[in-house]
């Protein structure tokens, strides 16, 4: 079942892009995103709520008896309009788990990957295009998810939760570009325009569900908005290309080289 959130506040929506209520994305403007993203170098994913069905800050919390708890975190600091970095350390701050609680929960919970996901990792990756996890969420969380996707573990570029040297929550790594988002100079821009300067990409997508995601084009060639989990509206009104389920972005890339052979 796919869920539809509506954005709490305007806040929730990047400022940088202004598109009118009644405004809708043409037709050449998807084709415009296929192309690109049938050329792409690189293409990097969000995690929660696109690679995978839930989200893994809230499946943490409920393992640790705080669900509700950092549910009604996340409320008050989106209605205060709190810049991602504090919305994270105020969840955080309410879950405090420590080492043996976290490797234990990734003991236990098997990655929910969305459908199609790994067929459509699979082909990305027999054409040579470089894949990529790029999440607001936590790499121990995500290497499970990484592995069964046979992505390298240096191709994830997520949060890192501290602990100290007797295994008790001590924050998060602040110096990681995920931890916070807002402009192009941290999040996911910044690791696009990062990836970018490292490996002279010169066509990088970024598929998401999320605010976060539709901030990182540009510097992202393009943007592809996910909706197979959770429908957000801000997001889906501002994706050029919008796709609920990923075996539309696979077939594109067969049709793409089946038009290649026909030449």
């Amino acid at each position: 079942m796919i869920r539809v959130a509506l954005p709490t506040t305007a806040s929730a929506i990047p400022r940088s892009i202004s598109t009118s209520p009644g405004e809708t994305i043409s037709k050449n403007h998807e084709e415009e995103v296929k192309r690109v993203w049938r050329k792409a170098d690189a293409v990097c994913f969000d995690v929660d709520s696109t690679v995978c069905q839930d989200e893994g800050i809230d499946e943490l919390a409920a393992y640790l008896g705080v669900g509700e708890a950092v549910a009604n975190v996340t409320r008050t600091a989106m209605n205060g309009n709190a810049r991602f970095r504090d919305a994270l350390a105020a969840r955080l701050q309410v879950m405090k788990p420590n080492h043996e609680q976290l490797e234990q929960f990734v003991n236990i919970s098997k990655p929910k990957l969305t459908v199609g996901i790994r067929e459509l990792v699979s082909r990305l990756h027999a054409r040579g295009t470089h894949v990529y996890l790029v999440s607001g969420g936590f790499r121990r969380l995500i290497l499970p998810v990484a592995e069964l996707l046979g992505i390298e573990k240096s191709r994830i570029y997520a949060n890192e939760i501290l602990f100290d040297k007797f295994g008790k929550y001590h924050g998060f790594d602040t110096s990681e570009l995920t931890s916070d988002s807002g402009s192009k100079e941290t999040g996911k821009p910044a690791v696009i325009a990062l990836l970018k300067k490292m490996y002279n990409y010169k066509t990088v997508v970024m598929v998401g569900d999320g605010a976060t995601d539709v901030e990182a084009s540009p510097p992202a060639d393009a943007f592809i908005g996910f909706g197979g989990n959770v429908i957000r509206e801000g997001v889906k009104a501002r994706a050029k290309w919008y796709v609920t389920d990923f075996d539309v972005l696979r077939k594109d890339l067969d049709h793409d080289e089946s038009d290649i052979d026909d030449e």
